[in-house]
């Protein structure tokens, strides 16, 4: 899932050989590059990521979120987002996020408290790149 799909989907189109299923999601207050997604025979929906998601929990094997949690900050705690990727993301499965520093850094915190484990961290400028796993952890009985 493309947790904020803009400049028309590009991360979408480079997997459509592949067998995968990619859905994309348009912001609602993001510019609407909906009707691009659906020319390019892509699945996309608009949706606020300061709601619930409607889908199933654990659906999904892979979300990317680009810049997506620091424009979530203006609107909304990004705490209750956090536990809805949890939600839906299935246990063994990836999170990719770039964004600001100071939000990868909070993003990482989160992920961590999930017992999710960050494969991968890198940074340029003011700018991060953050890859994590979710886990298949069950509290202790």
């Amino acid at each position: 899932m493309i947790m904020k799909s803009f400049y028309v989907c590009r991360f979408a189109a480079a997997l459509k050989d592949l067998p995968v299923w990619v859905f994309n999601v348009v912001n609602v207050d993001s510019a609407d590059t909906l009707p691009i997604i659906f020319e390019r025979g892509l699945f996309g929906i608009y949706h606020d990521w300061c709601e619930s998601f409607s889908t199933y929990p654990r659906t999904y094997d892979l979300l990317h979120a680009d810049h997506l949690f620091s424009n979530l900050k203006n609107r909304c705690k990004l705490v209750p987002v956090i536990a809805e990727v949890d939600r839906i993301l299935r246990p063994g499965g990836h999170m990719v996020v770039r964004d600001e520093l100071s939000v990868i850094d909070e993003v990482e915190n989160l992920l961590k408290s999930l017992n999710w484990e960050v494969t991968s961290k890198t940074s340029k400028n003011t700018e991060g790149v953050l890859s994590a796993k979710k886990g298949y952890w069950r509290p202790d009985s």
